[in-house]
Parts: C-alpha cells; sequence; structure tokens
C-alpha cells in the first residue's frame, strides 16, 4: 500500500510539473512571437543566447525532472521537451524566423489544449 501511495504521489507531482512546464513553454514563446530572439537558437548570437538562458535553463530543469518521474512510472518520455529541444538550433536560411517559430507553436498549443 505505501508504494502505491508513493506511486500515486509522484504521479501527482509529475502532472503538477508538467502543467509548469507548459505553462513556462507557453510564456516563452509569446515573449519570442513578440520579437525576441534566443528561444531556439537559430542564430549564433552570444546576446540573444544569453537573454533565453535563464529560460532554457528553467525548461530543461523540468523537463529532466519530468523524464525522471515519469521513468520511476514506466512511462515514456516526455514528448512536448523533446519536441522543444529538438526544435532548436541553426537552421538553413530558408527557415522560418525564431517570432513566426514561436507563433507556430502558439497556435498548435491552443488546437491541443496546452
Amino acid at each position: 500500500m505505501a508504494k502505491a501511495d508513493r506511486l500515486e504521489r509522484l504521479d501527482t507531482r509529475r502532472i503538477d510539473l508538467e502543467a509548469d512546464y507548459k505553462a513556462a513553454l507557453i510564456e516563452a514563446l509569446k515573449v519570442t512571437a513578440s520579437g525576441k530572439w534566443g528561444l531556439f537558437d537559430h542564430k549564433p548570437d552570444r546576446l540573444a543566447r544569453a537573454g533565453a538562458a535563464p529560460v532554457i535553463a528553467h525548461l530543461t530543469e523540468l523537463g529532466d525532472t519530468i523524464d525522471a518521474a515519469r521513468e520511476a512510472l514506466f512511462m515514456e518520455p516526455f514528448a512536448l521537451h523533446h519536441e522543444f529541444l529538438a526544435a532548436r538550433g541553426p537552421v538553413s536560411a530558408q527557415a522560418v524566423g525564431e517570432p513566426k517559430q514561436a507563433q507556430a507553436w502558439l497556435a498548435r498549443a491552443d488546437l491541443a489544449g496546452l
């Protein structure tokens, strides 16, 4: 019974952490959609990277904690975090800019109920 209670508490904590992650990501996407670069790290710009670093660190910390909880619960890794990390980094010159990419992510979030 104690193990079941512990797992239930862990699952409740995981759900709360995922909600925190989604809220933090949506807030960061709104800032990026308004024109601030750095969240997706498309340009090798030190100032943009430095500005986005605290947000990235917070999202990464939350994502790692969520993944650890999901692993303990025998669940798949947190897909949203891994999708976000995969979307970061250098892109081709023909790719949309970070503000438009953030707008697309926000539109997807509205449709998915994130």
